[in-house]
């Protein structure tokens, strides 16, 4: 029997944060392959990226994978595409180094340790692996259908916690980064002095299984004024906290640990390396729900790491939006170079009003989940990842520019008339 009464913490880092700043210039970096495709005319769906990010002390290093528009790769004089030693094409790393730039100048470093216009950036980058390409251009078990980029598990959740479907802890760790975020750059006083490197942490008290109130609270965040201590820090950042949690109590006896270090000058990058892919439970439920171990940050949507773990959360959502459930957890499974889930598992954690493994037929039926079929239904190839790389993956808005596609709630009636059917 599933407890009814307890605490559950998540935590949530800023995007000033070091393996979120890898994060963004990864993404920003896909973004920018798809703004090329797209200019250049070059079909989008062969794009490929698998970008690593590592920053330390004012630098950059930038490697991994990529099939990119040829306006991206390295010409030599008479305007031919150079090659290394194995004959792959070598991208031009100019246009990469301005996409770090530009990432880095937006979370807001202009610091003697971290700048964006001083760091040096090395772009290490190579053609995607053609023994990878073969599998992934073309399926084994399907024709003109993509293969999956990789074998693996992926995990989507939702739950009624809150208005996004999302656990409560992790929504509302994001919530509070996300608003001083705002708060820091639009520049209004005090806040305004505050850096771009913070880290949040939220403990819930569970009554009858929904949130009832917050016993904790734990905030580090960089600040730019080596004067300031602890009891400063809380004087301005309380009244941020306490808006981003005013759809939840705060429990009188809560405790708030807000820089319990002390002073926190030195931060990002010039404080601790960073590397892309480090945040994968921040990224998705706070840990509420399972995770495949896979990253999303700089991989194009062949890799089901990424898409399919956006498809999982769609339907979680889906499911629980159609009201078949109040809590569901869904686990696909893949293998390199095959099309079609291997397997689909439905866990509706005793709430469902539909047999579990009813639902699991049901969704194969209302979308095709191979890479192709994800990536058509949710209109991702296009440069809507920049967004993505802080405050979470899931539980945001769907913008217009097909941003956060995955998390509409147009399934719902598909759903239930399949398994009326």
């Amino acid at each position: 029997m599933a407890r009814s009464s307890y605490l559950f913490t998540s935590e949530s880092v800023s995007e000033g944060h070091p393996d979120k700043v890898c994060d963004r210039i990864s993404d920003e970096i896909v973004d920018m392959i798809y703004k090329e495709a797209k200019k250049t005319g070059t079909d989008p769906q062969s794009v490929r990226a698998a970008v690593e990010v590592l920053t330390t002390t004012n630098r950059v290093v930038i490697a991994g994978e990529v099939r990119v528009p040829e306006t991206l790769l390295k010409t030599d004089k008479s305007g031919k595409v150079a090659t290394d030693e194995a004959g792959n094409p070598v991208v031009a790393p100019r246009r990469f180094r301005a996409a770090a730039r530009r990432a880095i100048r937006d979370i807001g470093y202009e610091q003697a340790g971290f700048h964006w216009n001083t760091a040096k950036i090395d772009v290490l980058l190579h053609s995607q692996s053609a023994d990878i390409a073969q599998g992934v251009d073309k399926a084994s078990d399907a024709d003109n259908q993509e293969g999956a980029g990789d074998q693996g598990i992926m995990f989507g959740y939702a739950c009624r916690e809150t208005p996004e479907l999302m656990p409560a802890p992790i929504y509302y760790a994001h919530k509070i980064l996300e608003m001083l975020a705002e708060a820091r750059k639009a520049g209004q006083g005090d806040i305004a002095r505050l850096g771009p490197d913070a880290k949040t942490q939220i403990t819930v008290r569970y009554e009858n299984g929904m949130p009832a109130g917050v016993t904790q609270i734990v905030l580090s965040t960089q600040h730019l004024d080596p004067g300031w201590d602890s009891k400063k820090v809380r004087a301005v950042v309380e009244p941020v906290i306490r808006e981003a949690l005013s759809d939840i109590a705060i429990d009188s006896d809560c405790k708030w640990y807000i820089n319990p270090t002390g002073k926190f000058v030195i931060g990002g990058p010039d404080g601790d390396a960073g590397l892309t892919g480090r945040k994968i439970i921040v990224d998705t439920y706070g840990g509420a729900a399972p995770h495949g171990g896979g990253a999303f940050s700089g991989k194009d949507t062949t890799k089901v790491d990424r898409s399919a773990a956006y498809a999982a959360r769609y339907l979680a959502k889906n499911v629980v939006a159609a009201k078949l459930a109040d809590r569901c957890t869904i686990q696909l499974s893949y293998a390199i170079g095959v099309a079609q889930p291997l397997s689909i598992y439905v866990d509706l954690h005793g709430t469902g009003k539909v047999d579990e493994a009813a639902l699991e037929t049901a969704l194969r039926e209302v979308m095709d989940l191979s890479p192709s079929g994800i990536r058509r239904h949710l209109d991702l190839v296009k440069p809507i990842y920049a967004k993505t790389a802080a405050y979470g993956h899931f539980g945001r808005k769907p913008g217009r520019g097909g941003t956060f596609s995955w998390e509409k709630t147009d399934l719902a009636k598909p759903l239930k008339a399949a398994l009326k059917g």
